[in-house]
């Protein structure tokens, strides 16, 4: 079965990721000019992949700002109406259509709360660019493929231009160059990612572990993992895996894990060693240094791209279009 479109996207992504670096300051500049003064705090509000880049940028922000940095829960305005006040606050809203209405009409509320608005959208005529003050058109073109690829990639870096409008970002400007360069080597390569998928074809269940700003990779590994391959996988911080997962893992529900030098690497490290004492099956996915950690989550995502599609393959199933799903899902 030939990989299609979602394999096309996929190879895509450098360049996308070296256009968007190459107005990365002038978006963050575009971000700085509305933050309020003083800063309260940042809330990102997303579904789905989106959602993913939003766990990202929590992490990110907060780490940058020294503000506090949060999800929204949209179904409190859309099913509960609750009154909020979100005054002092900036909303980052994401959005790859950027016509989710849920998305659209909760961006919308905040702003009439008092909030100043971000909306990272791949469009810069849809919906949601329109609600918000200041839209970022990540341009990545369309996108066919139901499981998003490029877009997300390039969602990613536009969480670390509005990061990077708070604060001192944790990479420079050289390592932002790097980017693209790093994710061309890694789709160069896809026979790691064959070989793990050969081991994990057989799966029903498994298990995808990271911590600290690689979290938002794991959490997508997990749902590219779902949509395309079938196979019912839960992405989730060693911390937490700790706190009784890890009671469900045997040898027919491996693990997979992500780690890049950093603060969060022991932590995984001791996790994986515990795992094999075990017996338990884990597996690893390598990032590679070519990055800091702070950007690594982009490489990492697009290693757990890979790894979706060619368990999609080896499974005979067309990872192009997942049952049930379509490219825009319309959420209230």
């Amino acid at each position: 079965m030939s990989p299609g479109l979602m394999a096309a996207e996929m190879l895509e992504q450098p360049d996308v990721l070296a256009r968007f670096a190459a107005r990365f300051d002038d978006h963050a500049d575009r971000v700085r000019a509305i933050l309020p003064q003083p800063l309260g705090g940042v809330v990102f509000l997303a579904r789905g992949s989106s959602d993913n880049a939003a766990v990202y940028g929590r992490y990110l922000a907060e780490l940058v700002s020294g503000r506090p940095a949060g999800l929204a829960a949209p179904s409190l305005l859309t099913l509960y109406d609750a009154p909020v006040d979100y005054d002092g606050r900036l909303v980052v809203a994401l959005s790859q259509s950027g016509a989710t209405p849920e998305i659209v009409t909760v961006c919308e509320r905040l702003r009439s709360a008092g909030a100043r608005t971000v909306a990272i959208v791949n469009d810069a005529a849809s919906p949601l660019a329109t609600v918000a003050e200041v839209p970022i058109a990540i341009d990545a073109g369309a996108e066919r493929a139901v499981p998003a690829t490029k877009t997300v990639t390039a969602q990613l870096l536009a969480v670390a231009a509005v990061a990077a409008a708070l604060g001192p970002a944790p990479f420079s400007a050289a390592d932002l160059a790097a980017l693209p360069h790093a994710v061309r080597t890694l789709l160069a390569d896809r026979a790691e990612p064959r070989v793990l998928a050969e081991r994990l074809a057989g799966a029903e269940r498994l298990f995808v572990v990271a911590r600290g700003l690689l979290q938002a990779a794991a959490l997508e590994a997990a749902l590219k993992i779902k949509e395309t391959a079938r196979i019912v996988a839960e992405g989730i911080s060693t911390a937490d895996f700790r706190h009784g997962p890890i009671a469900a893992v045997d040898r027919d529900v491996p693990v997979l894990a992500f780690e890049h030098a950093g603060p969060a690497a022991r932590d995984v490290r001791e996790l994986v060693a515990e795992l094999e004492t075990r017996g338990a099956r884990v597996a690893r996915l390598a990032v590679g240094d070519a990055v800091p950690e702070a950007l690594a989550v982009i490489p990492a995502v697009v290693r757990a791209q890979q790894l979706a599609l060619e368990l999609a393959l080896a499974r005979g199933l067309d990872p192009d279009a997942p049952a049930g799903l379509s490219k825009i899902t319309a959420t209230h």
